[in-house]
């Protein structure tokens, strides 16, 4: 297995660990907290939007089943990647949106898979979305572990309450369609 970490903020982590739970050769996808400045950060601190910390996941996964590349797109297609504010129902810098890349080729392979989203069209406004070095990652309080597993029906709401799933469909269809 070749072992690799990606690290993702896109607003909510809930609603970030599903789509990419379920793609092979994904080990683990841990819901967290990185970026800040605070050891060790609650998350009623990172809420509290003093600790500069993003809500993040960090995904375990094997390059030679499920490539890096691979997870950058996905990860397009989970969040609204025009909107520096936050994302959807959630506002605030602790869920804005960044890539962290762990090596010089995630942050090569991040960079031009942006610039290429830019360039399609298929967004008007300017991709917004921040590419950075990875810092420390802290693991989020155990009941936001896998929360769509634990909560679905609460999770299920949320994703489609909040905006996050119509926004999904109407720019890259149903993402869940195999």
């Amino acid at each position: 297995m070749t072992k690799q970490v990606a690290t993702f903020a896109g607003g909510c982590f809930w609603c970030m660990v599903k789509p990419f739970d379920e793609q092979p050769g994904i080990e683990a996808v841990i819901s967290g907290y990185t970026g800040g400045t605070v050891e060790n950060p609650t998350y009623e601190q990172v809420c509290s939007e003093t600790t500069g910390h993003y809500e993040a996941v960090q995904i375990i996964f094997d390059d030679a089943i499920y490539p890096y590349e691979k997870l950058v797109e996905l990860y397009w297609k989970l969040i609204d990647p025009t909107d520096a504010g936050g994302q959807f129902y959630d506002r605030g810098g602790s869920y804005q949106t960044a890539i962290f890349y762990h090596d010089d080729k995630q942050k090569e392979i991040a960079e031009a898979s942006r610039d290429a989203l830019q360039a399609s069209g298929k967004f008007q406004q300017p991709i917004v979305v921040k590419i950075l070095p990875a810092k420390p990652f802290y693991v989020a309080e155990a009941y936001h572990q896998q929360y769509y597993k634990k909560n679905p029906m609460h999770y299920e709401r949320y994703s489609h309450g909040s905006g996050r799933v119509a926004f999904q469909q109407q720019h890259w269809g149903n993402i869940y369609e195999k």
